[in-house]
């Protein structure tokens, strides 16, 4: 936090100094402190093409109805999507890429999950 202050302080030195508008430092004054508040939602859209939600940016906002907005603004200004899910990154759990042969290692020996494990009838043409 200490750091923060001192990057806004700094910004109003150079910013008055150049008599610049109080608008610049505003802007960096929220940026500041959306990124030390405001959680980081992940942003996922369906475009109209699409069946499925795609993984499109993240951006930081107070709550979900902000980051749905904030959302729809900056990821379909062309009204490309139908629909947009926001999800607080915090609450998002994933695997390690390190720790991937452990973890799919009880898949390989399922082979009836796999499609050479079952025989095909010969009166079946098109599989």
């Amino acid at each position: 936090m200490k750091l923060n202050l001192i990057c806004i302080n700094f910004a109003f030195l150079y910013y008055s100094h150049k008599r610049l508008s109080q608008y610049y430092l505003t802007i960096i004054i929220l940026l500041n402190i959306m990124q030390t508040t405001w959680p980081l939602w992940e942003i996922f859209v369906r475009s109209k093409q699409g069946l499925y939600h795609k993984h499109v940016g993240s951006l930081h906002a107070a709550d979900a109805k902000m980051a749905l907005e904030n959302a729809r603004d900056l990821y379909t200004r062309r009204n490309e999507g139908i629909s947009i899910w926001v999800v607080e990154a915090q609450h998002i759990t994933a695997s390690s890429p390190d720790d991937s042969e452990a973890f799919y290692e009880p898949a390989n020996d399922k082979v009836y999950r796999h499609p050479t494990f079952y025989t095909i009838p010969e009166e079946v043409k098109n599989i």
